[in-house]
């Protein structure tokens, strides 16, 4: 059975090399992940080109997801790079102190700490591992009693419970790194720590800017880790393309417990409104050192394949793990497997629907005529994307090919779940373009003699948006 939900994988030292990223391809990954925590602009140049060649060697569609960075909300340095803290014990937080950290005072990167907390917050430093508890702010300092202790390193990622930090979602140097982005026309642009539709509004108009000298506009992906996010959830959709459901800081500010629900919903909102979305964080965390996942994170993953996700992503597994390809291969596994045991009701999925565009009327109409067929496939004539995207928000085993002459859009369609992009020649006769996507899929081996098919396309041929005709075909 084809794999249906695709995988992200993030490029890092144990993946930047153009043998392994060949190897990643083959085993799975449909997008890649540059992270702009790290690196400089230089490093992601390079690393999207060798991207695109190993993509065109191994003739595959491959998406290129560029993850902006985010304000920076972390303490300073440490003598020694590192301290220890024990439960108990007072520890300040300094927006002046300009010298290394001890046990008692650490600086701050975020100079704004002592305007966003009162005595009572809760603070969470290294993922939620360490627990400050709030007892007094004096200027610029932030006086702190250790409620949970450990070891603290440095630049290490504070969090609020429950939320409230103003740091705003695009800093200067993200404002720089989407001109880089641009540069190298990325398909998806992640935006960290959205909190309102107006966030996402604003990169937008960046990147499309920035983009204007390539004729570019990525797709908008907004990484849901505020509380504040999430009652400006469908705002926050409505502004953007897809969301990342970023589990990390989430988990961090509206507790472990909440989370798996506020997946739930969110996957389900987004499908609803027609973006695409992705799950995140240590979906396979034990293979950074591991040859084989958990059977948590086997049930992690799978069930969120079941909750209708796009795609799952990989982050330090792939980026810094000694498993990079075996990781995917194995997430990959899971996919299919999950995929294989899902119920497929599309008379059910469509009843009280209403479309009021005659494209997105047509593609449910393919999916839902394919399946009572027995199609063998659909084929989506796109020049876009948006038929293609419209069909696959609905679960069918049916499989989905993109086909489109537009580069860009093939490798936006890589993200799209049970969607396979192809590239064919532009043509403007309907008859001639529909008989090559057909020979594409013969030669392809896809298709034999007497297998059907549905196909959509648009008259005239050409027009994003236009697509108005469905027809069902038999392979002669």
């Amino acid at each position: 059975m084809p794999r249906q939900t695709k995988i992200v994988a993030t490029l890092g030292p144990a993946s930047s090399s153009p043998e392994v990223m060949e190897r990643l391809i083959a085993a799975g990954v449909d997008v890649v992940r540059l992270n702009f925590s790290h690196g400089t602009a230089q490093d992601h140049i390079d690393r999207a080109t060798m991207v695109r060649a190993a993509a065109d060697r191994a003739g595959r569609a491959v998406a290129i997801m560029a993850d902006l960075q985010g304000p920076k909300i972390r303490v300073g340095k440490f003598e020694g790079g590192r301290t220890v803290l024990v439960a108990g014990q007072r520890f300040v937080l300094d927006a002046a102190h300009d010298e290394p950290g001890t046990n008692e005072i650490v600086g701050l990167d975020y100079k704004e700490l002592p305007r966003d907390v009162k005595p009572g917050d809760t603070l969470l430093l290294n993922d939620g591992l360490i627990e400050l508890t709030v007892e007094d702010v004096r200027n610029e300092q932030v006086v702190t009693t250790v409620k949970t202790g450990g070891d603290l390193s440095n630049n290490k990622g504070i969090n609020k419970k429950g939320g409230g930090l103003t740091a705003p979602a695009l800093t200067g140097k993200d404002m720089e790194d989407i001109k880089t982005a641009m540069s190298f026309q990325c398909e998806y642009l992640a935006v960290s720590f959205p909190k309102s539709a107006t966030d996402m509004e604003m990169a937008r108009q960046l990147a499309n800017v920035a983009g204007e000298k390539w004729r570019h506009k990525p797709g908008l992906i907004a990484k849901i880790e505020r509380s504040e996010a999430i009652p400006q959830l469908e705002a926050i959709l409505k502004a953007s393309d897809g969301i990342m459901v970023a589990r990390g800081d989430l988990a961090i500010e509206v507790g472990n417990a909440s989370v798996p629900a506020l997946q739930k919903r969110m996957l389900k909102m987004a499908r609803a409104m027609d973006k695409v979305t992705i799950t995140a964080t240590q979906m396979m965390e034990s293979m950074i050192v591991n040859p084989v996942p958990t059977r948590a994170e086997v049930s992690d993953v799978a069930n969120a394949v079941h909750d209708g996700t796009d795609a799952v992503m990989l982050s330090a597994e792939t980026a810094a793990g000694k498993y990079p390809v075996e990781t995917v291969e194995a997430m990959a596994q899971i996919c299919v497997e999950a995929e294989r045991a899902e119920e497929v009701r599309p008379d059910a999925d469509f009843t009280n629907k209403h479309f009021g565009r005659i494209d997105q009327a047509i593609a449910m109409g393919a999916l839902f005529t394919a399946f009572h067929l027995g199609c063998k496939a659909i084929l989506a004539l796109t020049e876009s994307g948006s038929t293609a995207l419209w069909m696959s928000r609905y679960r069918s085993h049916t499989p989905i090919f993109g086909v489109t002459t537009q580069p860009v859009t093939l490798r936006r369609m890589a993200l799209y779940r049970n969607v396979r992009p192809i590239l064919m020649p532009n043509h403007h006769d309907r008859d001639t373009a529909l008989l090559d996507a057909e020979k594409i899929l013969v030669d392809r081996g896809v298709f034999k003699p007497g297998d059907t098919y549905a196909i959509t396309c648009g008259e005239p041929m050409g027009h994003p948006g236009g697509t108005n005709m469905l027809k069902v075909c038999r392979v002669a």
